[in-house]
C-alpha cells in the first residue's frame, strides 16, 4: 500500500501534489486495523445511541471476538434477541449509551446476554460503497 502524506486543516485552500513524495509501506488496511483476523467480523451501526464516542449510524464497526471484554468497553452483544452495540459497565451490570437521552440498561436476572465481541475500530463511510450496500 502506498502511503500519500497529506495534511489537512480546515479552511486550506490547496495542499501540495499528493504525487511529489510518497512511501511504500508492507502493511496493509487489515494488518493494520485486525489484530485477530479469524475471530472478527465487520457490522454496520444504526441509529444515534453510541454517537459520544463517534459511532454514528451507517458506520462499519470492526468486531472482535478474540478481545477479553472489560468494563468501559464498546461491545457487540445479544441482549434479549437482538443484537445491540453499547459500553459495557461491568460492576453496575449495565448496557450504557453514548447518548444523553438513552437511559442506561440494567442486566437482569432473567435477561438473555452473550457478548459477540469488543469494538476495535468504527469506520465513517463518506461515499457509500455499492460491494458493501449489498453485502451488510
Amino acid at each position: 500500500m502506498k502511503i500519500i502524506p497529506i495534511f489537512a486543516s480546515c479552511g486550506i485552500t490547496g495542499f501540495e501534489s499528493p504525487a511529489a513524495e510518497y512511501k511504500e509501506m508492507g502493511l496493509s488496511l487489515d494488518q493494520l486495523l485486525i489484530s485477530h483476523p479469524n475471530a472478527t467480523f465487520i457490522g454496520k451501526a444504526s441509529g444515534d445511541s453510541m454517537q459520544g464516542v463517534g459511532i454514528f449510524d451507517g458506520d462499519l464497526l470492526l468486531v472482535d471476538r478474540a478481545e477479553t471484554f472489560c468494563s468501559g468497553d464498546v461491545i457487540i452483544a445479544n441482549f434479549n434477541g437482538e443484537f445491540i452495540c453499547k459500553i459495557f459497565n461491568k460492576n453496575k451490570r449495565e448496557l450504557l449509551s453514548a447518548n444523553k437521552n438513552n437511559a442506561p440498561i440494567k442486566i437482569k436476572e432473567e435477561d438473555h446476554i452473550q457478548v459477540e465481541g469488543v469494538v476495535t475500530r468504527s469506520i465513517r463511510m463518506h461515499k457509500p460503497s455499492p460491494e458493501l450496500l449489498n453485502n451488510l
